[in-house]
């Protein structure tokens, strides 16, 4: 049996009710914190050569990059979470030449290719590479969350409005993807890294399961099945539901005998105060990582000065603990407490501070720079236009409150204006 204090795996795959051959396939490296499935197409085995092909060269890019990883996991300054991510696209682009090369090799396999999720744990960061409609979900304090994006018609659609859920159901190619590994030479790969925390469990599952399997279906089994069965239990839901397809699940738990530890505390915090924000509140789980992971978290002491009226800056600031004092000269304007922001105009201008800012008491502050917001925004369509239109209702309530203002303004100016002048003496004495 393995120790406790290690992360434990429970991988298992099934061809369904339906197919003949099972095209899923799945890899597991438990030295290296590695956990693969692929989801194969193309015909009768050609997709199981792609799936197949495309696991094992992802594994081996990986595996050849090892130092790297350890490196990273000593805190070794040279080696940045940005050079893991490239490492994780780099795996798939290999197992993508990998597949479309066999192709060109057998005109019985041209156009074969395959879905692929991969998910590196390396001490307390998660990094998932993932090109296609198989699925990875986070389960963390009794709550669900996919990390994943479908590359598939269906989201494609929904997305853009021209399909509703209900309508799923009535369509042909529900299985389409838009991308794939190795039906061409090379493929986008999306990427994410996250904080891993003490008790958290993943689901690596192909779309034989998520096609019968709601996430309140998976939040439901990983609450009442132990971590032993819950490969099982799902497989089985599939396969009552239909199973059309072939089913592969990949369980992954970290060990909890830590607890909730701060960097929990403080990962849970940052999420949860983002999520609060009329800014960033139609983002998805996924979307709201992909913010957190570009701010930086800064401590204040009392009266230390966070911002000076009049320079300039290029960053916002969004209070995590504690309260900040916003004023001009010596006069308050108003406390900022958890869950407020400042300076956000400093993420689309370059105009000075219209005041200053210090930390009353001791405070703990979350900071997103200008060129970091722009940065997700030219990458990311969904999040760019999300995070503008919220942009624009924040400027527009803005506008609203200063229009009220300045209209009560207007009406206790005209109020004071038609009121009588007070007499004085010498008049009092002409009368």
């Amino acid at each position: 049996m393995q120790p406790e204090s290690t992360i434990r795996y429970w991988p298992k795959t099934d061809v369904g009710r339906v197919r003949d051959v099972n095209e899923d396939s799945f890899l597991v490296d438990e030295g290296l914190g590695l956990s693969i499935v692929a989801d194969g197409m193309g015909g009768h085995a050609a997709g199981e050569v792609a799936s197949n092909i495309a696991v094992h060269v992802c594994r081996d890019t990986i595996f050849r990059e090892r130092e790297l990883l350890e490196r990273f996991e000593r805190g070794v300054d040279s080696v940045k979470r940005e050079d893991v991510l490239r490492l994780m696209e780099q795996a798939v682009q290999n197992a993508c030449a990998a597949v479309y090369a066999e192709a060109q090799k057998d005109n019985g396999k041209r156009g074969m290719g395959t879905t692929l999720i991969a998910l590196l744990l390396i001490g307390s960061r998660g990094f998932i590479a993932h090109v296609g409609d198989s699925r990875i979900y986070l389960t963390r304090k009794g709550s669900v969350h996919q990390l994943t994006e479908d590359h598939s018609l269906i989201n494609e659609l929904l997305k853009r409005g021209r399909l509703t859920p209900e309508q799923i159901g009535k369509l042909n190619m529900k299985n389409a993807v838009t991308r794939a590994v190795g039906v061409y030479e090379s493929v986008e790969v999306d990427t994410l890294d996250f904080d891993v925390l003490a008790g958290d469990q993943f689901l690596l599952c192909s779309d034989g399961l998520s096609e019968y399997a709601q996430q309140s279906d998976i939040l439901r089994v990983f609450r009442e099945v132990p971590p032993t069965d819950i490969a099982d239990t799902l497989i089985d839901l599939a396969n009552q539901g239909g199973g059309k397809d072939n089913i592969t699940v990949v369980v992954v738990k970290v060990p909890d005998t830590r607890g909730l530890d701060r960097l929990a505390n403080e990962v849970n915090l940052k999420l949860e105060t983002l999520h609060s924000m009329p800014l960033f509140r139609h983002l998805t789980y996924q979307e709201l990582v992909r913010v957190m992971n570009l701010t930086d978290v800064r401590t204040y002491q009392h009266g230390q000065r966070i911002l000076q009226e009049g320079d300039e800056g290029d960053e916002m600031f969004i209070v995590l603990v504690g309260n900040v004092r916003v004023h001009t000269g010596d006069a308050r304007i108003s406390l900022l407490g958890p869950g407020q922001c400042f300076g956000e105009m400093a993420l689309v201008d370059k105009a000075p501070r219209s005041a200053s800012v210090a930390s009353e008491g001791s405070s703990k502050l979350m900071v997103m720079r200008r060129r970091d917001f722009f940065d997700i925004v030219r990458k990311d369509h969904d999040v760019a236009v999300k995070l503008l239109w919220s942009f624009l209702g924040v400027l527009t309530d803005r506008l609203r409150t200063t229009s009220r203002d300045l209209g009560e303004a207007r009406e206790q100016l005209a109020a004071r204006t038609a009121e009588p002048l007070p007499l004085s003496e010498n008049d009092l004495e002409e009368v």
